[in-house]
């Protein structure tokens, strides 16, 4: 049987690595800010961390650039866009705060500190391989709008949004970039010599950030500080931080299980986006490769779970094919090994970098609502609403609670577990929409059991940590099974005048 021919490399992969690199690279800038700002030595964070997750990304770009290989030979067709792999913004977060900086605080030793955050990443990488094996069930059952509502609130508030507002901090650097790319990406217009759109922004923006943007130059200095060899080499440290984290740091398992959890569902997610965009991929295989590939960062030092990228669906409106999958991993090692992102990071201002990643917020959300049936777009919207939740919480509920009590005491319990919220809300409304009442009964019976145990609307896993929202859900569910009652036997009716009137029709 003749293969498709199916480019290793072709022009648009440019753009779609430039995008790819820059979104992983925007993670790692925070990464390295805020562990740095915590307390962890740049030896652990250069020499350690980000070479751990560098060898993760190798991995599961290759293994998702065979993928899209097997799709095209499969569907004979040579448009296929590989996933994009990385570290996930809000699971990037949620390591950060809620268990390396608790692990630094409670040990006060940045060493135990890391490997305690290698064993929670070991963890979530079981729990994404243990998740495959139930992924294309849930798939199935999970309406469309549901999955991509849930996954464009976190495009819009945690990408397209904070990254927006990243881009007004340098504004005549920031604006002059967006128009860039947006002209480019979007408009898909040529830029001079062909460039790239994504490189000629970064070029032109960094240029202006140190003209008349008002960035020191010093900065220059400071990122090629920090090139040297940081070799990523396999240990057993991910072993030793089991210990810990079986011991001394126990109680983050409520934190672990929830947003590994989380990860699973977003792989799921961000799996169907692309579906919807015209590549269909395996959803168990993706996650058994998310899970394969976050452990193997924890064994080279990476403490952040891998998983497909949210990036997936703007690769695929730059054409992009395999190629730019290949490319990111193999330049990410490299240029963690030598130094290079370190320096990067220092180096390019983060308003910069900012306005390609706004450009993935608008295609996820565009993507989302393109990709379901129009009477299901307001199941789209409702789905989204949980993140904003989440965003104010994430950011500042720590540092000031009471301005966000005070806005709103229903703030925090609805950002808890807002992956989970959206996901059962978005599909409440669309059975709603499609008068199955039976089915938005099941979805608030799911939202019953994810609050009683505390994955929902509570800070930890606790049984019935506040017990209105497992009641309020139940309520709910009771609703829509009397609606299913009284309104069963008239849809059966209807169903029947429907299926004599086809009769009918074959008939004559």
């Amino acid at each position: 049987m003749q293969s498709t021919h199916y480019p290793w490399f072709k022009r648009e992969d440019f753009d779609g690595f430039f995008a790819l690199f820059q979104n992983n690279l925007a993670n790692f800038v925070l990464i390295a800010v805020s562990m740095i700002a915590m307390g962890f030595p740049a030896s652990i964070v250069y020499g350690k961390v980000i070479p751990g997750v560098a060898v993760s990304v190798l991995f599961g770009n290759l293994y998702y650039a065979h993928m899209a290989n097997k799709l095209a030979q499969k569907e004979k067709r040579s448009d296929v866009t590989a996933l994009a792999y990385g570290v996930s913004t809000p699971v990037m977060f949620i390591y950060l705060f809620g268990v390396l900086k608790p692990a630094l605080d409670l040990t006060g030793n940045p060493d135990i500190a890391w490997k305690i955050g290698l064993a929670a990443c070991f963890l979530g990488g079981t729990i994404e391989i243990l998740g495959s094996i139930i992924g294309t069930w849930v798939h199935k059952k999970l309406p469309r709008a549901a999955m991509l509502g849930a996954l464009a609130g976190v495009a819009f508030a945690f990408i397209g949004g904070e990254l927006l507002f990243k881009t007004y901090e340098m504004p005549v650097v920031g604006m002059l970039v967006l128009a860039i790319v947006l002209m480019g990406l979007v408009a898909k217009k040529s830029m001079p010599f062909r460039i790239p759109a994504s490189l000629f922004a970064i070029v032109i923006g960094t240029f202006m950030a140190y003209t008349v943007g008002g960035t020191d130059v010093s900065q220059i200095k400071e990122g090629f500080s920090v090139v040297g060899f940081y070799l990523p080499l396999p240990s057993f440290a991910v072993f030793h931080g089991i210990t810990y984290l079986t011991s001394n740091m126990i109680g983050l398992f409520a934190i672990l299980l929830p947003i590994s959890i989380y990860n699973f569902v977003e792989t799921m997610n961000n799996v169907e986006a692309m579906a919807a965009a015209g590549d269909k991929y395996s959803v168990g295989e993706a996650q058994l490769a998310d899970g394969i590939g976050t452990i193997i960062g924890t064994i080279f030092g990476g403490v952040f779970p891998t998983t497909v990228y949210i990036a997936s669906i703007g690769s695929k409106w730059m054409n992009a094919g395999r190629g730019y999958s290949i490319l990111n991993g193999g330049v990410f090692l490299l240029a963690s090994t030598f130094g290079v992102i370190a320096a990067i990071s220092k180096i390019i201002p983060v308003a910069v970098i900012s306005p390609i990643l706004v450009f993935v917020g608008i295609s996820m959300v565009s993507q989302a609502f393109s990709s379901v049936e129009k009477k299901h777009f307001p199941a789209v919207a409702l789905a989204m609403f949980p993140y904003f939740a989440n965003y104010i919480m994430t950011r500042f509920n720590n540092s000031a609670p009471e301005a966000v009590a005070n806005l709103s005491s229903g703030i925090v319990p609805l950002g808890q577990g807002a992956m989970f919220t959206g996901l059962v809300w978005g599909a409440i409304l669309v059975f709603i929409i499609d008068n199955e009442y039976d089915k938005a009964a099941y979805a608030s019976m799911v939202g019953v059991v994810l609050s009683a145990v505390g994955f929902m609307h509570a800070p930890k896993l606790q049984l019935f940590y506040d017990y209105q929202y497992a009641l309020g859900y139940a309520i709910v569910a009771g609703v829509f099974i009397a609606f299913h009652l009284y309104e069963k036997p008239a849809m059966e009716k209807e169903k029947e005048i429907i299926s004599n009137y086809n009769e009918n029709i074959k008939a004559v």
